[in-house]
């Protein structure tokens, strides 16, 4: 993405990172109506509309700032609603609602970098060939850090909800009253620089995967 201006890479950023964050949320919404709860359809989330989804500061804001200031591309949206007592299994069925949105993200991820392998293999040029590999390049990138930091074993993130699943029922009561400290915890962890030397080298062991299954 040398070759791109900064209003280029937020210009090519834009389809990717809104996906990679709307699909996540529809992929739980989608997989909670399969085991029983329709709450996300009834309020009209399970679209692809990224309007439905966009929190206007996790969705626009950071996810620019953090492109400009070139670190981790970085975002969310509005939380797909699940109501557990729908569900026909909760606790099993909570896993698999938890880690539908990371596994969504592994999909768009392998995508993106098909994408990249097609452009370079049907050998275009010019400002279209720049274009499609700044947004597979950004499509992979943004993917394989939300699937991975999602994963991350701590409430309210997915890996949480996980591991609340797989616990016992006393442990997983006790490891969810994390929660209300989830947030702090996370920042402290973000802002120390202690998460990326936690994640990086899983993100670029995925990413590496996410290549080597697409053909590159």
């Amino acid at each position: 993405m040398q070759q791109l201006t900064l209003v280029q890479k937020l210009a090519v950023a834009v389809i990717p990172v809104l996906y990679a964050i709307t699909l996540h949320e529809v992929a739980h919404g989608w997989v909670a109506r399969r085991f029983g709860d329709r709450t996300a359809e009834m309020l009209g989330r399970l679209t692809v509309n990224p309007l439905k989804h966009v929190d206007p500061i996790g969705t626009v804001v950071v996810p620019a700032l953090s492109l400009m200031l070139g670190g981790f591309l970085f975002g969310w949206a509005k939380p797909v609603p699940v109501s557990v007592r729908n569900l026909g299994n909760p606790r099993r069925d909570m896993i698999l609602v938890a880690a539908a949105g990371p596994v969504a993200n592994l999909v768009m991820a392998l995508f993106w970098a098909i994408v990249a392998r097609a452009t370079l293999g049907l050998g275009l040029e010019g400002s279209a060939a720049v274009f499609l590999l700044g947004m597979a390049q950004i499509g992979v990138l943004i993917n394989v850090i939300l699937a991975v930091f999602n994963m991350f074993p701590l409430p309210p993130l997915d890996g949480g909800r996980v591991m609340a699943g797989l616990l016992p029922p006393a442990q997983a009561a006790r490891f969810e009253r994390l929660e209300q400290y989830g947030l702090i915890i996370i920042l402290a962890l973000l802002f120390t620089g202690v998460l990326w030397r936690l994640l990086g080298p899983i993100m670029s062991f995925v990413n590496d995967l996410v290549l080597t299954v697409a053909g590159f």
